[in-house]
């Protein structure tokens, strides 16, 4: 990137947030602190009005951008977007993005709105498969939930138990995982933190309350917290023929995939994970195409499951 346009990506960043730090800046651009004060004494130079604060970061006062231009590449990447949002998210989004994505359509060149008008129907994401679709408004409802800090009143229900129950919950975020939308919040009855799938909340009202976001955990402390769980991890290494590769796909991923190399016509794999009982009943599916070769402990478990499957069609 030249440093105009890094000068016209800099003053679009600043106006995204109320405070923006240095550090931020030269993470973003790969450039150093110095080069950043630099470029924002040029901004300053040429009669952009930025403030700053000592420890804290810069801040525009009163000033804004005419409507940006869209580069080919930056609208193609929105079309995805959009694809995703189609398929991954409820009504309510959908809905919302895209009334956005016609205003953007609006200020392109009529050549990159040609571009888009013919990849759309060349794009295409697969439709999750869930339980229970997502109530109309129900994301929506938790992205203003989380960032107002309000407490919700919640009726979820619970697979372990097939039973619904109530809940006050305080959210702490929104992750995207296992094919589905989860909330993480703070749940009041419980007296701690839990991991809700979105589809699976049936009822959700705001209580009208709202909890001090500096009690809470964020959302990034929470995934550290999970990551670093008192279960310990378990090394484990896989051979499997190259056949049986191609039915994996992303579901490897799920048991704690750490990496792979070829042996002839094998793979051989290596997963760390705390969950060996589970991944002992995924391979089950790929038969004598996988030989165990770490731990002793996953071999075992394998010969018991296998030794009920047969007891229970014999």
């Amino acid at each position: 990137m030249n440093r105009l346009d890094r000068l016209t990506a800099i003053l679009i960043h600043l106006q995204t947030k109320r405070v923006v730090r240095a550090q931020e800046l030269a993470e973003r651009f790969g450039i150093s602190l110095r080069t950043v004060y630099r470029d924002v004494r040029s901004l300053e130079e040429a009669g952009v009005p930025i403030g700053a604060e000592a420890g804290v970061g810069y801040f525009l006062t009163d000033y804004h951008l005419p409507p940006v231009m869209l580069t080919n590449a930056e609208a193609s990447a929105l079309l995805l977007g959009a694809k995703l949002i189609e398929k991954w998210t409820d009504q309510s989004v959908r809905t919302a993005f895209e009334s956005a994505l016609f205003k953007i359509k609006s200020v392109l060149k009529r050549a990159d709105q040609e571009h888009l008008d013919d990849l759309a129907p060349n794009v295409d994401v697969s439709k999750p498969v869930r339980d229970q679709p997502y109530a109309d408004g129900l994301l929506v409802t938790l992205q203003q939930a989380i960032a107002r800090h309000h407490v919700l009143d919640l009726q979820y229900h619970s697979l372990y138990n097939d039973a619904e129950t109530r809940r006050e919950v305080e959210p702490v975020g929104l992750c995207h995982y296992s094919m589905n939308w989860h909330l993480i919040g703070f749940c009041r009855t419980r007296q701690d933190y839990r991991d809700f799938r979105v589809d699976r909340i049936r009822e959700l009202t705001g209580t009208g309350q709202r909890f001090s976001r500096r009690e809470r955990l964020t959302l990034q402390e929470y995934l550290d917290r999970v990551g670093n769980s008192d279960r310990p991890s378990v090394a484990v290494t896989l051979v499997f023929q190259k056949k049986a590769t191609r039915y994996m796909q992303e579901q490897k991923h799920y048991f704690g995939f750490q990496g792979e190399e070829t042996v002839g016509d094998c793979v051989r794999m290596q997963f760390l994970t705390p969950y060996v009982e589970g991944l002992a009943r995924w391979l089950l599916m790929f038969g004598n195409q996988v030989t165990i070769e770490q731990p002793d402990l996953l071999r075992t478990m394998m010969q018991r499951l296998v030794e009920e499957v047969q007891t229970h069609y014999a």
